[in-house]
């Protein structure tokens, strides 16, 4: 899907969502699977499809298997839905993620944090910008630390090619002043915490959400972002607080469970994904997997 910037702006005010990847019974990627999953949730109205992001396992992904995500996707949604292609690790590797991504038929870029630990704050900005030159799409840069000054997230907004900024930290008052500070740029400040934060951020003037939930049950997410955007935020928290539980066991193992509890929940409605790879948590409990269950119960017969 070929997108102007202003067009994947308005986009990213939407549903970002995260799709798994699946794998088969030898643990490689399940590209007919990937296919259907897509397809799915492009049929369901999801604005944006995020390949290879976090809840895609981009960080125990192969740099080969990142690319044939990338394409797959593109391929499967078949310009239904935005594809935006999730890149990182080195700059190297990020900008050759990317070039690959675009020929693949990618319309937007979307960066992982780089986690370098000796990364400097202002460093870590400069490596979002470099690949903003590089690309020949809109790059939306994914912030997981509140260690940016203001001056440092007006950089990125102001950049002519960064189409939004995934906030992905709960300092709120930090998004607040950055907000503030960038009143007259055009760039989107994303939700990049998921549903249970989208009411909080949205009421300081953020847009749109990311999610992984929405692998799960897409037209519950839609419900709360028509609710968002209608500006009804009793309606929004009642139907994220329908799956509260699903998000505490994601919280799990220090997050470690995050995808995997994605993953079994997709297995449970019959989309056999694979375990989670390492260092994620391969499988719940056999007592996580009864509470899973009964959430998925809940919520097929709400």
């Amino acid at each position: 899907m070929t997108k102007d910037m202003n067009s994947i702006r308005q986009i990213l005010a939407g549903i970002s969502g995260v799709p798994v990847t699946p794998y088969d019974t030898t643990g490689k990627i399940d590209e007919a699977l990937l296919a259907s999953l897509i397809a799915r949730l492009a049929q369901a109205g999801i604005h944006n499809l995020m390949a290879a992001g976090n809840t895609g396992e981009f960080f125990s992904l192969s740099l080969d298997e990142i690319r044939r995500v990338h394409a797959v996707t593109a391929e499967a949604a078949a310009g239904k839905t935005l594809v935006s292609a999730a890149v990182g690790r080195s700059l190297t590797e990020a900008k050759a993620l990317a070039r690959d991504a675009i020929s693949a038929g990618c319309g937007a870029i979307m960066s992982h944090h780089p986690m370098d630990p000796f990364a400097g704050p202002e460093a870590q900005v400069d490596y979002f910008l470099a690949l903003a030159e590089a690309s020949t799409v809109p790059v939306i840069a994914y912030v997981r630390t509140d260690t940016f000054p203001v001056a440092q997230f007006r950089r990125l907004g102001a950049h002519e090619n960064i189409a939004g900024v995934k906030f992905a930290s709960p300092n709120l008052m930090l998004l607040a002043d950055v907000i503030r500070a960038t009143k007259d740029l055009p760039t989107i400040w994303v939700c990049g915490l998921a549903e249970a934060w989208a009411p909080a951020f949205y009421a300081i003037g953020a847009q749109g959400f990311t999610s992984g939930f929405v692998n799960v049950f897409p037209e519950i997410s839609l419900s709360v972002h028509r609710a968002l955007v209608r500006g009804d935020f009793a309606q929004a928290r009642e139907l994220i607080d329908r799956f509260a539980g699903f998000e505490e066991l994601r919280t799990r193992n220090r997050n470690g469970s995050n995808v995997t509890v994605v993953k079994e929940a997709l297995a449970i409605l019959g989309y056999e994904v694979g375990a989670v790879r390492l260092p994620g948590v391969p499988r719940l409990t056999s007592a996580e997997r009864g509470e899973l269950e009964a959430i998925i119960a809940a919520q097929k017969a709400a």
